[in-house]
């Protein structure tokens, strides 16, 4: 095993927060008008990678680095179905002084994503971390809502039964009054427009309501109203990725 010196980095780089490619409106759209030229650098250089999507890593690298021959590049999927006695095989590469780049299937690596573990394994191994600057859905949901910068909490996905979504939505609004704390949480996107349905059912009417979604992407919406306001409102959040955030006031 070569000394800490020599070892490779684990370089975290983040994504954009959608494909750009997916629709008509989209194809015009640079990736690097969202990510910093540091990414681009980065993926020049680095042939071995831990993603989440072999098939949308391929695509996303080639997107910024259309030079880059495909057969160079050595792909591990890191996913929820990765077990995780393949974790140091995935890292190992480091050990032997190659650099590797960990990418999440859309945003930055590590944050709501498995690269996590990873990242642990490699703080564990000293070995470097190096973050990458890039668009995460959940500070800029958080910078475009007007609530509460100075404290909140990501709490990930909702339960899926009724019974218990309603409990995890009264006990936040509970939170964001009596800490004066925004809460964010997302939900599958093909779920959303149910749970916009439930937040609008379950929430007191003076709660406001953020809904934030395909973050900068041509289509981007963002919008924070009281829940008694949004449902006058009528907005079609079908398969589009949305950060929600409620927080009741004092």
């Amino acid at each position: 095993m070569k000394p800490v010196n020599l070892r490779g980095k684990l370089y975290l780089i983040p994504t954009t927060l959608g494909d750009l490619s997916s629709n008509d409106q989209a194809k015009q759209s640079n990736p690097l008008d969202v990510l910093p030229h540091t990414v681009k650098r980065t993926i020049e250089l680095i042939d071995c990678y831990i993603v989440e999507n072999e098939k949308t890593a391929r695509r996303f690298i080639k997107s910024i680095y259309p030079e880059k021959i495909q057969a160079s590049l050595l792909l591990s999927t890191l996913n929820k179905h990765t077990e995780v006695s393949d974790h140091n095989k995935m890292i190992q590469p480091c050990l032997e002084g190659i650099d590797i780049g960990l990418m999440s299937e859309a945003g930055c690596p590590g944050v709501a994503d498995p690269g996590a573990a990873i990242v642990k394994i490699a703080h564990e191994k000293g070995i470097q971390v190096v973050p990458l600057v890039g668009p995460s859905s959940i500070l800029l949901a958080m910078m475009g809502s007007g609530m509460n910068g100075q404290s909140f909490a990501f709490n990930g996905y909702l339960p899926i039964d009724k019974s218990e979504k309603k409990a995890a939505l009264k006990n936040f609004e509970k939170l964001s009054f009596d800490k004066n704390q925004s809460q964010l949480f997302i939900e599958t996107p093909y779920r959303n427009n149910k749970l916009v349905e439930d937040l609008l059912q379950t929430l007191q009417p003076n709660t406001h309501l953020c809904i934030a979604a395909d973050i900068t992407l041509p289509t981007e919406y963002i919008k924070t109203m009281k829940v008694s306001e949004w449902k006058k409102a009528t907005i079609d959040l079908h398969n589009r990725p949305t950060i929600f955030i409620i927080h009741k006031m004092y």
